[in-house]
């Protein structure tokens, strides 16, 4: 059984906002076994922690918004993204401010961080929650299931009213090199009169064709056109895997999703935890000296 792993040095990236359009610094630190991933914002008085857990999910509107104590952190999807795909159990980010920068719009940048940074075994069995039975949850017409697998799997598929991205799906065998190679470079993406209605509201402030799929209604304003034929649900498979990071455990088990979202993504993490006989730990559960 693989042992936790986290970075094997100190490694700090910066971007604008998606939202606040400002300039952010991220730095990454190694941390301990057991420690999990845990957000400090730094710019607060005082710094407040805050542990990439379910239980911290404030706002699942356009992002994933972790919040304590008052302070909130947005936007975390894409690093987690990265953190997840690259298997990394403990770390330690310093943020500051509220929002995680958007860098390109996926979470290549934060993967390659990493990867320059290099990952290292820590020595300590990492546990896996492994799924015994299935899980469902749902909303009007978008669903997403958990089933039991041998391995981590996931099955995404999008419907949407617009002729350029339509009904996409995509079927993942989940691996650190399948996440590299299929899932952390597709972007974000968003409608051209959406993203004009946000600015107009304040919010997007940092959104452009540098950081997003701006889609128009007859092509798409990107010059270099799509990542990935189906770069649009690959995205949305980016941000599930960001959003299963807050479970804080590695997941054996086949998601599948319809016409999902952050919303329903932290509904079936709250599903799990809510009915533990429907899974187990991988080894099992045993106490160890921190």
């Amino acid at each position: 059984m693989r042992s936790q792993r986290t970075i094997k040095n100190e490694a700090s990236i910066s971007g604008i906002g998606l939202h606040t359009g400002k300039e952010v610094m991220v730095t990454l630190k190694p941390s301990p076994p057991d420690s999990g991933i845990t957000f400090v914002r730094i710019d607060a008085n005082p710094p407040c922690e805050i542990e990439a857990n379910i239980s911290r999910v404030v706002d699942a509107r356009l992002a994933t918004t972790l919040g304590k104590d008052g302070v909130t952190i947005s936007t975390t999807e894409h690093l987690l993204g990265a953190i997840y795909g690259l298997g990394i159990d403990n770390l330690l980010i310093e943020i500051d401010s509220p929002e995680i920068p958007i860098m390109d719009g996926s979470a290549a940048p934060f993967v390659d961080l990493i990867k320059a940074t290099g990952i290292e075994e820590q020595g300590v069995p990492r546990e896996f929650i492994k799924i015994l039975r299935p899980l469902k949850v749902s909303a009007e017409d978008a669903e997403i299931s958990l089933m039991p697998s041998r391995e981590f799997r996931i099955t995404y598929t999008i419907d949407f009213n617009h002729q350029l991205i339509a009904n996409q799906s995509c079927r993942v065998h989940f691996s650190q090199a399948t996440f590299e190679r299929e899932i952390g470079s597709a972007r974000t993406f968003g409608l051209l009169k959406d993203l004009q209605a946000l600015k107009t509201n304040g919010l997007a402030k940092g959104g452009s064709v540098d950081n997003a799929i701006v889609v128009g209604d007859e092509y798409i304003l990107n010059e270099e056109g799509l990542r990935f034929p189906e770069e649009f649900v690959r995205h949305k498979v980016l941000d599930l895997i960001g959003d299963t990071a807050l479970l804080g455990k590695p997941l054996i088990g086949h998601i599948i999703a319809h016409k999902s979202g952050h919303h329903l993504h932290h509904q079936l993490i709250r599903e799990i935890l809510n009915n533990q006989s429907a899974w187990k730990l991988i080894p099992p559960a045993v106490k160890r000296n921190k």
